[in-house]
């Protein structure tokens, strides 16, 4: 190995050890609540803390503005003008601002709706079967976008000048950069305060502005150089869209969602007032990543939404659809994926309900339940809606504006694939969440392990802590031996369902039991086993929405058919946590990290000759300086 070899590798372990301070540094590690994600992994089916579901209080007002979104949906909406316009209308966006779509949870003593997050929710999944990108138009903003942040940690003078423009305003969330995605260390939109502290100086460059093209107001997070006076740190502010030095440099195009209003922006010496900054210096990240704990709810809003209309589609084609002298439906080939597509729709409302309720209750931590929400509901319906273009057959791949030229109901199967697949990516990527995931479903053998694993530490401190391991472990092992789940009659009370509580709870102690043997093998390399991780967090996925279906099953009086759903359900997700067990030790990931080492290092280069370079020329990461002659404004105004 070679000098230069020698500083490269310090520089990415320099660069590693920043990316984890801070992200550790944001991370919320108090529990200060409750917790049914955090006991399920570790080992504790706390069936107590989602069974009864905390009671969705009816609201007049709430099911008036469904009524009315509905009806505005149905009359005013074209989705397939959006998706041939790409873009949404601007007397759609000025129908959805009349009726107070933007400001759903916005309090109404600031001029808002003030409902919980269930009508919240109910209410993206209509505006998301009209097309994804409305959904998506109104999560951005009011999930991640102005509102949340400014009510959860803004000041009171912040909320009476913000939250009632944001009801009739549009909002973005800037956060990723050209060359930051997931690794906050790297962000370089800086914030230089002035000499007074009256404001900040923002520059930079932001990629993936969801809304940005038409925002009205920014949360921009930004660097503050730590200096004498300013503690420094990745930072959050409320900035005016139209303010000087901002541009919109591009409005991107997309695999699906196509009338999104998603640019790049830049911020070329953008004055701040101090008084726009939401909390500290430095909490920029803890503000995002808590305002997405309830955030991240609106993609499995919109992701159920999607998984009914998939039902519908396939119940009503597969009972139309005759070959070989019967339904398709009642062939056995079909049959399966409609069951699936049944019993995953199901499962879908049942984790969002329990997440939704559990989030208007405010009672407990979340932020396991919505990660697990979030990465369950985007996997699955992503094949959800492969299924449906199978089950549609050609039909399913040909666009629903050819369908209908040609004298067929427009059914837009292959948009609904196009426009979910960017689920998978949205705040946070599904790999993305299950190390954040599994980071707080290992956190108790972390903060137990600490000082042993830690190279850091000198043999006194590993002392120490080996003997606060030992006492530790032996009250928690032998917990993981039995419980109510080898007790025949265990959760009886849950009729035909209690067989499969016995075994989400027999499955979690066996979850806690292989996260020690990992933690055992590997210490503090196990954050390097991502695929064995990534493991562990789907079985917990699949477990807590085992759970939320059985008791939504039976919550509000459903009858019977529920619980053959529930039922149907856990039967298909048991067969997918033994897999995944299965594959916790007995797998090819030694064998597919030297693969891809080789691939990288070119040595099977030669399997790429005989086929065309079709992409575009250009760099792989865009020139984040252009010369201000390259600047154009892509803003688009919305009357109204």
């Amino acid at each position: 190995m070679t000098k230069v070899d020698d500083v490269h590798q310090d520089e990415a372990r320099v660069n590693a050890e920043q990316a984890r301070q801070v992200a550790e540094e944001a991370r919320e590690s108090r529990w200060d609540r409750p917790s049914f994600g955090k006991e399920l992994f570790l080992g504790r089916l706390r069936i107590d803390l989602i069974d009864p579901l905390p009671a969705s209080e009816t609201s007049v007002e709430g099911e008036a503005f469904l009524d009315r979104l509905r009806v505005f949906c149905e009359t005013k909406v074209d989705g397939q003008q959006i998706e041939r316009d790409a873009r949404i209308p601007d007397e759609v966006i000025n129908g959805l601002k009349d009726l107070g779509a933007f400001g759903i949870k916005i309090p109404r003593a600031y001029g808002g709706l003030g409902l919980p997050a269930v009508y919240y929710h109910r209410a993206l999944m209509l505006a998301g079967t009209a097309n994804p990108s409305i959904g998506a138009l109104l999560s951005a903003h009011q999930s991640i976008g102005v509102p949340q942040p400014v009510k959860m940690f803004g000041t009171e003078q912040q909320k009476q000048e913000f939250l009632p423009r944001c009801v009739r305003e549009i909002t973005a969330f800037l956060l990723t950069e050209p060359d930051v995605g997931s690794d906050p260390a790297r962000l370089a939109t800086s914030a230089v305060p002035n000499a007074d502290g009256s404001s900040y100086t923002l520059n930079g460059v932001k990629l993936w502005t969801t809304n940005g093209v038409l925002a009205d107001l920014l949360v921009v997070m930004a660097r503050v150089p730590e200096s004498e006076g300013h503690r420094g740190g990745i930072t959050a502010f409320v900035v005016e869209a139209d303010a000087e030095g901002i541009t919109v440099e591009n409005r991107n195009a997309f695999l699906g969602l196509r009338g999104i209003e998603n640019g790049v922006t830049r911020l070329h010496d953008v004055v701040v007032p101090a008084a726009n900054r939401i909390g500290r210096e430095g909490d920029g990240l803890k503000i995002a990543l808590k305002t997405l704990n309830t955030g991240r709810l609106s993609l499995p809003a919109l992701c159920t939404a999607a998984s009914k209309w998939s039902l519908r589609i396939a119940r009503e084609w597969s009972s139309q659809r005759v070959q070989w002298g019967r339904p398709i439906g009642e062939h056995e080939a079909i049959a399966g994926k409609i069951a699936f597509i049944a019993a995953t729709a199901f499962a879908l409302e049942a984790v969002l309900e329990v997440s939704g309720r559990l989030a208007d209750a405010d009672r407990h931590d979340i932020r396991i339940e919505a990660a697990l929400a979030k990465l369950f509901s985007t996997e699955l319906s992503w094949q959800v809606a492969d299924e449906l273009v199978q089950i549609r057959g050609g039909r399913g791949y040909e666009t629903a504006e050819s369908l209908a030229a040609r004298g067929e109901r427009g059914v837009p199967a292959e948009q609904m694939l196009r426009d979910l697949r960017i689920n998978r990516i949205f705040e946070g990527s599904s790999e993305i969440m299950r190390l954040l995931i599994a980071r707080e479903a290992v956190d108790a053998h972390l903060s137990v392990a600490g000082d042993i694993i830690d190279p850091k530490a000198d043999l006194q401190h590993k002392a120490r802590a080996a003997a606060r391991a030992g006492a530790f472990y032996a009250r928690w092992l032998p917990s993981l031996v039995t419980g109510r789940g080898h007790v025949p009659a265990g959760f009886g009370e849950h009729g035909p369902l209690a067989e499969h509580l016995r075994f989400v709870e027999r499955a979690s102690r066996r979850l806690a039991r292989q996260i020690f043997y990992g933690m055992s093998r590997w210490q503090a390399r196990l954050e390097h086993r991502q695929l064995f991780l990534g493991r562990i967090v789907d079985i917990g996925a699949e477990l807590y929405a085992m759970s939320a279906c059985c008791v939504y099953a039976r919550s509000d009086g459903r009858d019977e058919s529920a619980i053959e759903l529930a039922d149907a359900f856990c039967n298909q997700s048991r067969r997918r946590v033994e897999q995944l067990f299965g594959r916790l030790w007995r797998n090819t990931d030694a064998d597919d990290r030297v693969i891809a080492r080789q691939v990288l290092e070119n040595r099977y280069q030669w399997l790429e000759h005989g086929v065309l370079d079709a992409s575009i020329d250009g760099p792989w990461i865009a020139e984040t300086q252009p010369g201000p002659t390259q600047r154009q404004n892509h803003r688009r105004i919305v009357s109204g």
